[in-house]
C-alpha cells in the first residue's frame, strides 16, 4: 500500500466527501476517485459504501482506518528523524472555538505564520463534543477545550489558563445598579447567548433551568461579536468569558453584573492519547502553554 494513497483514503474517510477531501488536498475529484479504487483494487475490497450524493465507510474501512492513521503518524515521525534540526514543517489540524480563535491565540497565529512558514495551520470551528471525538478519531492533531472537567477519556489535556465568565448587560440595565445578585434574581430576565453546545451557554442555562424546572428562552446570536452588540443594544443580558468583553467594560459599552457564576472553565489543549506527536506539533503545544501563561502572568 502506497502511503499516498493512505493519506487520501484517511482524508476522505474523514469528511465522508470526496468533492471536499479533493479540495482539503489540492487534488482534482477524479484523482481521489482514483486512488480509492486504486487502493480498493489492492486490498481487494471496498472501503466506502457509494449511497447516492453520501458516502459512508464499509467494515473493511472501518479496520483500516486505525492503522491508515498509525502509518502515517510513523512516516511523519520518520521524516522528522532524518530531517534532524531542520525547520519545522507539517499541516496541524486544530479544532478550536470563536473565542479562544479570537481572544487567545491571535498572538500564537502571528508567531508561527512569522518564525515556522513551514507549518500549515488549519483551524476548524468545532465545540466540546465534537472536538473531543474528532481527536479520538484523528480527524484533528490538536483541539481547544473550555471545560470544567480536565479529564477526558481517550485524550491527553493540557491546562492552559481558568477562564473568568462574567454575566454583562447594558449600562442602563436595570440590574447593572444592584450589590449583589443570586441566581433567582435572574429569572425574569432577557438573555442572550452564543448558539447551544457552547459551554458557558449550556452550564449558565441548566444553573437556571435548575430553579425553574424548565429551559429558560435564549435569544441566540451565532458569534460572540453579535452576542455583544444585541447585549450592548439593551436585548438583554450574557455570560461571557472576561477576554472576550475586556475592551467593552473599559469603555463602558458593557459593565459587569454582581453575579458569580458557580462553575469554572478551564481553557486546555488536548491531543489523542499515546498518540506520537511530530516535531511540529509537539512545537506547537509548547508555544501555546508558554504564550497563554505568558498572557495570564
Amino acid at each position: 500500500m502506497e502511503i499516498r494513497l493512505l493519506v487520501t483514503f484517511e482524508k476522505v474517510a474523514s469528511v465522508l466527501s470526496f468533492t471536499q477531501a479533493a479540495a482539503e488536498l489540492t487534488y482534482a475529484q477524479s484523482s481521489v476517485t482514483s486512488q480509492i479504487r486504486s487502493l480498493e483494487s489492492s486490498l481487494g475490497t471496498e472501503l466506502f459504501d457509494r449511497l447516492g450524493n453520501r458516502i459512508r465507510l464499509t467494515e473493511a474501512g472501518e479496520r483500516l482506518l486505525p492503522y491508515a492513521r498509525r502509518i502515517m503518524e510513523l512516516s511523519d515521525e520518520a521524516r522528522t528523524a532524518v530531517a534532524g534540526a531542520e525547520e519545522p514543517a507539517g499541516t496541524i489540524n486544530i479544532g478550536t472555538m470563536e473565542s479562544l480563535t479570537s481572544y487567545r491565540l491571535p498572538e500564537l497565529l502571528e508567531l508561527f505564520h512569522h518564525r515556522y512558514p513551514k507549518v500549515k495551520l488549519s483551524l476548524r470551528p468545532t465545540l466540546g463534543d465534537e472536538t473531543r471525538q474528532a481527536l479520538r478519531q484523528g480527524v484533528f492533531d490538536i483541539g481547544f477545550l473550555m471545560e470544567r472537567e480536565t479529564r477526558h477519556a481517550g485524550l491527553e489535556s493540557e491546562v492552559l489558563a481558568v477562564e473568568p465568565l462574567v454575566l454583562v448587560a447594558a449600562p442602563g440595565h436595570p440590574l447593572a445598579g444592584a450589590s449583589e445578585l443570586a441566581t433567582a434574581d435572574l429569572e425574569d430576565t432577557r438573555l442572550v447567548g452564543t448558539e447551544p453546545g457552547c459551554p458557558y451557554r449550556d452550564l449558565f442555562e441548566g444553573e437556571l433551568r435548575a430553579r425553574t424546572g424548565t429551559p429558560p428562552p435564549f435569544m441566540e446570536f451565532g458569534t460572540i461579536e453579535a452576542t455583544k452588540r444585541g447585549v450592548a443594544g439593551g436585548l438583554g443580558v450574557a455570560l461571557l468569558p472576561r477576554m472576550t468583553v475586556r475592551e467593552e467594560l473599559v469603555s463602558g459599552a458593557l459593565v459587569a453584573l454582581s453575579w458569580e457564576p458557580p462553575f469554572r472553565l478551564r481553557t486546555q489543549v488536548a491531543w489523542r492519547e499515546g498518540k506520537r506527536l511530530p516535531r511540529h506539533v509537539r512545537l506547537f503545544i509548547d508555544e501555546t502553554v508558554r504564550l497563554v501563561r505568558e498572557q495570564e502572568s
